[in-house]
């Protein structure tokens, strides 16, 4: 009886150390040579932007801001930021663009690292929403922006930052320069004219939030550091860049670490999940299942948590105003790599 007992014992003890150890250790190597080796090659990226390309005569360029419409909608650009952050791009990689709503994501990482999530937040909602990027959300009910990705909580997301004049601009505008570390970022005086002269209903807007106490000061510096914001051009290189940062706890893809913060980086990427697309953000949540953020000049910055950033660019937008071909570029990005958070 003894004999058997002791048997038995060993048996479990063997079976124990022996195969659930070096699952354990499998699955270890395993989860580490995912993170460390995601890598997309040229070859990879050239291919998925010519099986798109096409896509762009379904879509519409954005012309209520007059400049944008002048914008070629034939331009076509996908880059990546590997996971040891090595740049890979296609297309026409030096075609510069508005970064248009991308830049809310920059303000707001200001605006919290000034003022606090609290604070800020105890100003506009979490919420995702089923409405426009420029529908006045629930401003007209409950007094507050339903998140910092619509307009009007982006317009007062700036407005938080602190400084007199064009200050909380040049912030978000060194900002980008440091995450892309491209020094020689800057705006486009034209697109910026355009949307001071055709922003009405982003004027309309601030006023309400000016009304609600949300907003102080007189004049309408702080909706022109929105408008130039805006306006800030950049490349599909730079949007990747963006959206290693973001992916990788607020680290440049060199490994600059001076901003590094994943609580902050967390924040970010749960917004542009739920936020990022507007209205279509469900939708592309389930099929592309990546924090993400789109702007009207055609531009699409898409963070893999712990692994890339990928940014796209092509100007014609579908009914939601996201770039159309940027879309089903990174949705066969990342059905190619099995990229989704959902994998």
């Amino acid at each position: 009886m003894n004999k058997t007992f002791g048997l038995i014992t060993a048996l479990f003890v063997l079976s124990y150390t022996g195969v659930t150890g070096p699952c354990l250790a499998q699955r270890t190597a395993t989860e580490s040579t995912v993170r460390d080796t995601t890598t997309l090659d040229q070859a990879t990226l050239n291919t998925i932007l010519e099986k798109n390309r096409l896509y762009y005569k379904q879509g519409k360029v954005a012309d209520y801001i007059p400049e944008l419409g002048k914008t070629n909608a034939q331009s076509l650009a996908l880059s990546v930021v590997n996971s040891n952050g090595t740049v890979v791009s296609a297309g026409d990689i030096r075609q510069k663009f508005t970064i248009q709503s991308i830049s809310k994501i920059i303000a707001l990482m200001i605006a919290v690292r000034e003022n606090g999530e609290e604070n800020v937040f105890d100003k506009m909602g979490y919420f995702g929403t089923d409405k426009p990027f420029n529908h006045f959300g629930n401003l007209e009910t409950m007094g507050k922006p339903l998140n910092p990705m619509m307009n009007s909580g982006a317009i007062l997301t700036t407005a938080l930052i602190k400084g007199k004049g064009e200050e909380p601009f040049i912030k978000i505008l060194n900002m980008i320069r440091f995450i892309t570390n491209n020094e020689y970022i800057d705006y486009s005086h034209a697109v910026y004219n355009s949307e001071r002269e055709m922003g009405h209903r982003n004027r309309g807007m601030f006023y309400i939030m000016r009304n609600n106490g949300l907003i102080d000061g007189e004049g309408e510096e702080k909706l022109n550091n929105y408008f130039k914001q805006c306006s800030i051009e950049i490349t599909a290189e730079d949007l990747a860049k963006i959206g290693y940062f973001f992916a990788n706890h607020c680290v440049r893809y060199d490994g600059n670490r001076q901003y590094r913060d994943p609580n902050l980086s967390q924040l970010i990427q749960s917004q542009m999940l739920i936020a990022g697309m507007y209205e279509f953000s469900g939708e592309y949540a389930r099929t592309v299942g990546l924090p993400s953020k789109s702007g009207v000049g055609g531009g699409i910055t898409v963070s893999v948590p712990g692994k890339m950033g990928i940014g796209a660019f092509s100007p014609a937008l579908d009914q939601h105003g996201n770039s159309l071909a940027g879309y089903r570029m990174i949705l066969d990005l990342v059905k190619t790599m099995q990229l989704s958070l959902f994998d």
